[in-house]
């Protein structure tokens, strides 16, 4: 630990005594302060990045639902909807949304509506969901529900698929790239976490988890493959790099139904992939799913006693030495007059190449695992900071038109609707020279395409996933960051609970709402309570280049320590207070 970090460690130990003596019927701390685990890319990055501006995720991601999801939506390339009554696998009527803006391959009026990608519409109901939307009952139709027919049983496949069936594959799966069958059975998964009683989905559940056992059992200790066919339940390679990091994916999707259906054979099966990600000898970082190991890792270390040190899946995630995809990671970068760091994506591509959806989709295990293992609540909150600001980048109208691809169509994305990414040096001759440039890859998907496809539908489908965990506070570039709302498929109910990283080398004060019950606040870096029988507004100080993570347990709660972890009225609110 950094010698500074222990003088305001120690400022902070005697001020918590201080408010301490002050309040009866506190709980002492049981142990030392979480000793804080550097992630070292995240080191790399600024405490301030540049040039700084708070965009509001979640209206972001509410306009983008009611842009998205409005039908009589008029203008070129509009509306961005349809409705496929097809019938496949199940016979609903389902929609599409298209993948890129003017997305030629797909609509209403090609392959009979048939051609939509699950990835898009998972996490466009997923997003809304996070950010307060109830998608099985808006505007009398249940988009919930219509995710069914992603769920490929008339193909014989049992599992989510990209598109819902084989005559409408214009992108992955299929025996094709691994990541793509992997992580929309997550996004599925993530979706049923939020609409538990939604008919017929414990089945698709069910019917799921047994796909993932039975291939991991036939896959065994090796995961190196190209992808896996669920109908022959056979694995294979093809010109596509083995993608091993899939594994973290077969943990989450198997986590959760042992915490679902509580079938002992899926937690087995959800260790045996962990394990096997574990044990790699290098970074096979391939897409999204090396960090929802981190998580899993977490989560399992705490309630099923494994011991995975997941710094290993962290730095794997962010340090851009990924040998199977090389240089897979997350930028720790300034191009030009622009602090891009934090942003998901390729390291080395023409210099660095950020895209947004996949830094959407980090925050999702990222922010939930500090439950589990606050050391890396600096860490995470550091990365949030930047990642949340350089994200902004790839919105038309956060970037000055000189700096983007096509500034002429930008008001086409009503300012929800990004380029697919920011990349250091563009491949586009014309673009040639401009760094950093905000642009999208889908004129090079398909020949005909039109330039509006660098505008990413899908991608910026994700952003309610920024949207319902970040929040600002009082202080500019303190965020508060929501560590429960993605925190899926749980056994018991949890405390709000919050992560706050203070970016300045002085102590700053925040600023908190705690609401109109009273409650008690538990700061978990410090094992010990540092508000009690309050409500409404609270001023909380936080130290320099600190990060606090902060739980509201109800008022008089009764607190007591099991298994060495601190409940409060039952619930567990610390899992490491005795340690």
């Amino acid at each position: 630990m950094h010698k500074n970090y222990k003088i305001a460690l120690y400022i902070l130990g005697v001020s918590l005594l201080w408010t301490r003596c002050s309040v009866s019927k506190l709980i002492l701390p049981a142990s030392t302060s979480v000793v804080q685990r550097a992630i070292p890319r995240i080191e790399l990055m600024p405490n301030h990045p540049q040039p700084y501006r708070y965009r509001d995720w979640k209206q972001t991601a509410l306009e983008f639902d009611r842009y998205v999801f409005d039908f009589n939506q008029r203008g070129d390339y509009l509306p961005l909807i349809w409705l496929d009554g097809s019938g496949r696998n199940f016979p609903d009527t389902t929609f599409g949304i298209y993948t890129a803006l003017g997305d030629s391959r797909m609509g209403p009026a090609i392959n009979h509506g048939e051609n939509h990608e699950a990835l898009g519409a998972l996490g466009a109901v997923l997003g809304a969901t996070l950010v307060g939307i109830d998608k099985s009952n808006q505007d009398g139709r249940n988009y919930v529900h219509m995710l069914r027919n992603y769920f490929n049983k008339d193909n014989g496949w049992n599992v989510i698929m990209d598109f819902t069936n084989k005559g409408a594959h214009i992108g992955g799966g299929y025996g094709n790239d691994f990541w793509y069958e992997i992580h929309n059975n997550m996004l599925f998964f993530a979706v049923a976490n939020y609409y538990p009683q939604e008919k017929g989905f414990d089945d698709i559940l069910h019917t799921i988890a047994d796909q993932f056992y039975r291939s991991d059992s036939i896959m065994g200790d090796n995961y190196s493959y190209s992808f896996f066919d669920f109908k022959n339940m056979v694995p294979g390679t093809n010109h596509i790099t083995p993608q091993e990091d899939v594994a973290g994916g077969y943990a989450f999707v198997l986590y959760s139904a042992w915490m679902r259906f509580h079938e002992e054979k899926y937690l087995r099966a959800a260790r045996n992939a962990m394990d096997v990600l574990y044990g790699q000898k290098e970074n096979r970082f391939y897409e999204a799913m090396m960090p929802i190991a981190a998580y899993i890792g977490a989560r399992m270390n705490v309630e099923a006693g494994t011991h995975y040190d997941i710094q290993r899946f962290l730095d794997w995630t962010f340090d851009g030495d990924a040998v199977g995809r090389e240089g897979w990671g997350v930028i720790a970068d300034k191009w030009g007059d622009y602090d891009v760091s934090g942003l998901a994506g390729s390291t080395t591509d023409q210099g660095g190449y950020g895209f947004l959806m996949n830094t959407f989709d980090l925050m999702l295990p990222l922010s939930a695992m500090i439950r589990y293992d606050p050391r890396y609540a600096r860490a995470v909150g550091k990365w949030v900071l930047n990642a949340s600001n350089a994200a902004r980048f790839c919105y038309a109208y956060d970037m000055p038109d000189s700096l983007q691809a096509i500034p002429q169509y930008k008001a086409l994305t009503k300012n929800v609707i990004a380029y697919e990414g920011i990349i250091k040096e563009s491949r586009y001759p014309a673009l040639k020279g401009i760094s950093p440039i905000a642009q999208g890859d889908g004129p090079l998907w398909e020949k005909g395409m039109p330039q509006t496809t660098m505008f990413s539908v899908y991608g910026s489908s994700h952003v309610g996933i920024f949207g319902g965990t970040i929040k600002k506070t009082n202080v500019k570039q303190i965020l508060q960051i929501d560590c429960t709302k993605t925190d899926m498929f749980v056994t018991q109910k949890s405390y709000p609970t919050y992560l706050f990283f203070n970016p300045f080398p002085v102590s700053k004060t925040i600023e908190l709402n705690v609401g109109d019950q009273k409650s008690d606040i538990y700061d978990l870096i410090h094992h010990s309570f540092i508000r009690k029988n309050i409500k409404g507004k609270v001023s909380v100080v936080i130290p320099g280049d600190q990060a606090m993570v902060l739980v509201y347990t109800g008022a008089g709660e009764k607190a007591g320590v099991k298994n060495g972890m601190l409940e409060v009225g039952g619930v567990i609110v610390d899992y490491g207070y005795q340690q």
